[in-house]
């Protein structure tokens, strides 16, 4: 049995709260915002609609491109709704909630949290549904989770387990707590011999499942995985853990694992494979409850123009659709010593350089305005406050230019800014994304 998708009734109460976010206050805290705006709230300087070129902002600047993320939010509801899966799309990329509300308006089950900081920002802002994928074992974060359930009974937590000693930890201080619900859960079979967190074995996933058994403050829900992490992966060592995955929630239900559940949570599904889920996932075998097959994808919110651009499961199924890249940090030109080299005024502390440098893509002019592609401008370094730029000769790159540049890896994009404007494809700013890291 497959579990039907929820619908955006979800939704309400994280749209709500987030609303209030255009409430807060412009000031020095927020990277490159208009000087001129110090005092206004968000919304109001969302409803000026300025312009990112013109309108007061100051270099460097990120920007989310308005129809991108808008596009890349429909492609993965359209693609869980086509292969039957429910979606908690990992929350650790953009820690947005106003993307957050657009994810749940969009059919998503919940979203996941991978520490219990990002939990609590989930719950600030009305996350009624959390997977968090990693073993629990804060005594202070497991306190907080049992007040939470205790003061809203509609609210649904699942995190991991992976050893007997995770499990002991959990239920010591749950009911040291005084937990009044069990704290649903699911063991996590690990992707293979040196790869992450996870149980290594079937057998190590069965002691786990028979201490949660033994523990009087948790329940077993389900089996969930990180198919990322499997060493040398290509699609048949992917595919084959995911079986083994799909194996395991199996004879755990014959084996009356999940009595007290009301179905099954069956999940796995990064960025890079969830194709691969998709396919294995829909040979899940009649269980005896419902079967949520959860997928938990977070980078295509932003999509990227490097690592995820070569990883995205679309380019192995394009006729499923194309992500966009919505990222775009701009810089200016503030030196040029020579000929051939160049120095933008932004750096680590702007820009994510952890997998691969920023990609010099488009000029704006610093005399009219005029755009033109970055022929021949190449980012060859960061260092904390300025890019370096090798130039060819006749590129014309002058001081004051505007550099745009693509950026690659989301996670460590999002971090590096607390106000981020969402921009149409002529300028205008129509709102501003807040983060939480």
């Amino acid at each position: 049995m497959a579990a039907e998708r929820p619908t955006d009734r979800d939704a309400s109460p994280a749209a709500s709260l987030t609303a209030s976010l255009a409430d807060e206050r412009v000031d020095h805290r927020f990277k490159a915002l208009p000087p001129d705006a110090q005092g206004l709230t968000v919304g109001a300087l969302a409803a000026e609609r300025r312009n990112l070129f013109t309108g007061g902002f100051t270099t460097p600047v990120l920007a989310l491109s308005a129809e991108s993320v808008a596009h890349n939010l429909d492609l993965l509801e359209t693609y869980a709704e086509r292969h039957g899966l429910a979606f908690a799309p990992h929350g650790k990329t953009s820690m947005s909630p106003q993307l957050f509300a657009g994810q749940l308006e969009r059919g998503a089950w919940g979203i996941t949290a991978a520490v219990p900081h990002q939990a609590r920002v989930y719950r600030a802002y009305g996350i009624g549904r959390i997977f968090l994928a990693n073993e629990l074992v804060d005594a202070v974060a497991l306190r907080w989770l049992a007040g939470e359930m205790a003061a809203d009974p509609s609210f649904r937590f699942v995190c991991y387990v992976d050893s007997v000693r995770g499990v002991e930890l959990m239920d010591e201080a749950l009911g040291a707590a005084g937990a009044t619900r069990p704290v649903d859960v699911v063991v996590e079979l690990g992707a293979g011999e040196g790869a992450r967190t996870g149980a290594r074995t079937e057998a190590d996933c069965a002691a786990v499942a028979d201490a949660v058994a033994a523990a009087g403050s948790l329940r077993l829900v389900g089996v969930a995985g990180y198919e990322g992490e499997v060493p040398d992966a290509d699609p048949e060592r992917v595919r084959a853990w995911l079986r083994r995955l799909v194996a395991l929630a199996a004879a755990f239900d014959a084996a009356g694992r999940f009595a007290g559940a009301e179905e099954i949570v069956i999940s796995a599904g990064g960025s890079a494979w969830f194709d691969a889920v998709a396919d294995v996932f829909a040979e899940i075998p009649e269980l005896s409850l419902p079967a949520i097959k959860l997928l938990r994808s977070g980078a295509y919110v932003s999509h990227d123009d490097g690592h995820y651009k070569h990883l995205t499961p679309f380019n192995r199924v394009p006729e499923e659709g194309t992500l966009e890249p919505a990222f775009r940090l701009w810089a200016q030109v503030v030196s040029r010593p020579t000929e051939a080299q160049a120095f933008l005024n932004a750096g680590k502390r702007d820009a994510a350089y952890d997998l691969d440098l920023p990609e010099a893509q488009v000029i704006r002019s610093g005399r009219d305005g005029s755009v033109r592609p970055a022929a021949g401008v190449t980012v060859t370094g960061l260092s904390d406050q300025h890019t370096w730029v090798r130039t060819d000769e006749g590129t014309g790159l002058e001081v004051g230019d505007w550099v745009g540049m693509g950026l690659s890896h989301p996670c460590t994009s999002f971090d590096k800014w607390q106000l981020i404007p969402l921009v149409e494809a002529d300028g205008t700013v129509t709102d501003y994304i807040r983060t939480f890291f």
